[in-house]
C-alpha cells in the first residue's frame, strides 16, 4: 500500500481507517491511499486523497486544525462542516459535498472534517491572467451571482437560525479582530503598529445604521474572493464556495466589500495598490460593475452611502487576519508556506491603505453604472409604469423588489420542502404502465401551491388587467376575496417572470405544480391578451384553476406558446 506522507506527518493508517469506516462509498482496502497537501491557503490546513486500487482511485478533501496553540474561535473546522452541510443539504448553493466530522483529536491530531474533490478550475490571481477578456467578465459576474446565491440563503428554514448574531455585526467584529490583533502582536511578539489603533476608533465611529438593526444580516462566508471558489472545468460558472472557516450570520455587504478589495489593494504576488489604480485588466469589469452585479442578482440596494465603511472594515479586518498570520509563522504554525513571512509587512500595507482609502473624496458612484432598463422604457411606452414592477429607481440594470424576491424566496421553499422529496415518486408513475396518470401528491401540491399565492406567475399585470376588466367586469372578484385564490397571477412583468423562472426550472415537475408549464403558459396568454369573454370563461377558467390541461380543454385555438410570441410581436408591430 503506497501511504503518501504529509509536512505534518500525521498518522496516515489512522486516518485511513477512520475514513474506511466513515465516508459513505469509500474504496475497501485501497491498494493505493495517499495524502498531500495544496499549497494554496493560509489558514486550515487542506490535504487532497486518494484511495483506490489499479487506475480507479476517488479523491476526497481533507481540512484540519492547524496544530500547537490557537486564537480563541479561531480555524472552527466544526463550525465549517456545519454550514457546508446545512447549504449542500438543503439549498442551491454551489458547495462540496461534506462526509464526516472528525472532532476526536486522537486520530490524526487535531479534529478535521473530509468532503467532496471537486474537478475544476481554481483561480489564485484575480487578475485573470491567460484567461480571455471575455471570459474575464463572465468569471466576475459568475462570482457575483454566486455571493448572491450565498446571501439568499433562508438561514432559518435550513437550521442556521443561531448560527451568529445577526445585529450590530460590524460593532462585534470590530472587537473580535481588535482582540486577534492584540493577541498576535507585542509582548515578544511581531510589533503593533499605533495606527491600527486609531483605525479602530474611527469604525466604531462610524458603522452604518442598518448593522445595529439587522436590516442587511444574513449567513456570512467571511472570507468570499475569487481563489475561494472552484469554476466548473470549461463552463464559467461556480460549482463551489470553499473555505467557510470565518462564516457566521451578520452583516452581508461586509463580504461584498472583501471580496472587491482585489480593485483597492493587490495582495497577491506583492503588496500595493490595487486593479483601480494600476488599470483593470481588460474583460474584468469595474468595481462599479461588480457590486452592480451582485445587487442585480440579490435584491440589495445600491451601498454608495456605506461604502468606505465597509471596504475600510474588511482592510482593517485583513490587516488584523495577516498580523494573525505572520505571528504563527514565528511560532511555526503557519499553514500559508513561505509567503506567511511576508505577512506582517501585508498587515501594516493594509493599515496605512485604510487611511489613504479613508482620505478619498468619492468610493462608489451615486447610482449603478450599467444602462437603463429595457423593461421600464416597456412600462413608459405602455402607461404602466409604477413603483411596484421591481426596478430600481436609481438606474442600471434590473434589480428584483422586495416583492419579487419574497415570491423568489418563497418559491424555493416550497420546491425544497415539498417538491424535491416527491421527485422520486413522480419519476416513478412517469416510467409505469399509468404514465398518463396524474400522481395524486402532484394535485396535493397544486392546492397547496394555490393556497400559497404561488400560481400562475406567468400572466403579465397588463393581460391579466384585461382579462380582469372582461370576466369581472372590472371588479376584483374573486381575487380581493382571499389572496391565495390570485388565478390571473401576481401582478408580474414578463421579466419579473423570468427570474423566476430560474427556480422552477430546478425540477422538471415544478412548473406543472405551479400552474406554469410551456405549452399551457402560450396558449393562456394568447386567450387572456385576444379572447372574448365567452372564450376567457368557457377555456381559460378551468385553465386557470389547474383543472384541464390545455391539450384536452381547448379546440381552438391551438396555439403553441412559440407561436403566442409570434402573433404578439406581429399585432405590436
Amino acid at each position: 500500500m503506497d501511504h503518501g506522507r504529509t509536512p505534518l506527518d500525521f498518522d496516515l493508517n489512522a486516518l485511513l481507517s477512520y475514513a474506511s469506516a466513515n465516508v459513505h462509498g469509500f474504496p475497501p482496502s485501497p491498494s493505493n491511499f495517499t495524502v498531500s497537501k495544496f499549497g494554496h491557503g493560509q489558514s486550515n490546513p487542506t490535504y487532497k486523497v486518494e484511495a483506490g486500487s489499479g487506475a480507479s482511485l476517488k479523491r476526497y478533501v481533507l481540512r484540519k486544525k492547524p496544530p500547537g496553540k490557537l486564537l480563541q474561535s479561531a480555524h472552527a473546522v466544526e463550525r465549517e462542516f456545519q454550514v457546508l452541510q446545512a447549504l449542500g443539504t438543503h439549498t442551491l448553493v454551489p458547495v462540496p459535498k461534506v462526509y464526516c466530522l472528525c472532532t476526536d483529536s486522537s486520530v490524526i491530531g487535531t479534529p478535521f472534517y473530509i468532503m467532496e474533490f471537486l474537478e475544476g478550475r481554481i483561480f489564485l490571481d484575480p487578475k485573470l491572467p491567460g484567461v480571455a477578456p471575455e471570459r474575464r467578465r463572465l468569471l466576475y459576474q459568475a462570482t457575483a451571482r454566486a455571493l448572491a446565491s450565498l446571501h439568499s440563503a433562508d438561514v432559518d428554514a435550513i437550521g442556521l437560525g443561531k448560527y451568529g448574531r445577526r445585529n450590530n455585526y460590524c460593532k462585534w467584529q470590530i472587537e473580535r479582530w481588535a482582540k486577534q490583533y492584540i493577541a498576535s502582536t507585542g509582548e515578544g511578539k511581531p510589533k503593533r503598529n499605533p495606527k491600527m489603533f486609531e483605525l479602530i476608533d474611527w469604525l466604531q465611529q462610524n458603522i452604518p445604521l442598518e448593522d445595529s438593526s439587522g436590516a442587511a444580516a444574513g449567513l456570512v462566508h467571511g472570507d468570499f474572493r475569487i481563489d475561494n471558489l472552484v469554476f466548473h472545468p470549461i463552463e464559467d460558472r461556480v460549482i463551489g464556495i470553499l473555505d467557510w472557516e470565518l462564516s457566521t450570520l451578520g452583516n452581508q455587504m461586509c463580504d461584498v466589500a472583501y471580496s472587491c478589495l482585489p480593485y483597492i489593494v493587490d495582495i497577491v504576488a506583492e503588496v500595493g495598490e490595487g486593479l483601480e489604480h494600476t488599470g483593470v485588466p481588460k474583460g474584468i469589469p469595474s468595481q462599479a460593475e461588480y457590486v452592480a452585479e451582485y445587487c442585480s442578482s440579490s435584491g440589495k440596494p445600491w451601498p454608495f452611502a456605506e461604502w468606505k465603511f465597509y471596504v475600510t472594515f474588511s482592510l482593517f479586518r485583513g490587516a488584523s487576519i495577516f498580523a494573525g498570520i505572520y505571528s504563527r509563522w514565528i511560532m511555526g504554525n503557519a499553514s500559508g508556506g513561505e509567503s506567511a513571512q511576508y505577512a506582517g509587512d501585508r498587515a501594516n500595507f493594509m493599515i496605512d491603505y485604510a487611511w489613504k482609502f479613508i482620505g478619498r473624496e468619492s468610493v462608489l458612484p451615486k447610482n449603478p453604472s450599467s444602462g437603463a432598463f429595457v423593461a421600464q422604457d416597456y412600462l413608459k411606452r405602455f402607461g404602466q409604469e409604477s413603483d411596484d414592477q421591481g426596478f430600481s429607481k436609481g438606474g442600471g440594470r434590473f434589480v428584483p423588489s422586495k416583492r419579487v424576491m419574497e415570491l423568489r424566496n418563497r418559491l424555493t421553499k416550497f420546491m425544497e420542502d415539498h417538491i424535491y422529496p416527491m421527485e422520486q415518486e413522480f419519476y416513478k408513475l412517469a416510467e409505469s404502465n399509468s404514465r398518463w396518470t396524474v400522481h395524486p401528491g402532484e394535485e396535493r401540491l397544486k392546492e397547496l401551491a394555490r393556497k400559497e399565492g404561488l400560481w400562475n406567475l406567468f400572466i403579465p399585470f397588463d393581460s391579466a388587467a384585461r382579462a380582469r376588466k372582461l370576466i369581472f367586469d372590472g371588479s376584483n372578484h374573486l381575487l380581493s376575496e382571499n389572496p391565495s385564490n390570485r388565478l390571473l397571477g401576481a401582478g408580474l412583468t414578463n421579466l419579473e417572470y423570468g427570474y423566476l423562472c430560474e427556480i422552477m426550472g430546478h425540477s422538471v415537475w415544478a412548473p406543472q405544480v405551479f400552474n406554469c408549464g410551456a405549452p399551457d403558459t402560450g396558449n393562456m396568454e394568447v386567450l387572456l391578451r385576444y379572447g372574448s369573454k365567452e372564450q376567457l370563461l368557457e377555456w381559460l377558467v378551468p385553465l386557470l384553476q389547474g383543472k384541464i390541461r390545455s391539450g384536452f380543454a381547448m379546440t381552438e385555438p391551438q396555439v403553441a406558446s412559440s407561436d403566442a410570441t409570434n402573433i404578439e410581436c406581429s399585432i405590436k408591430r
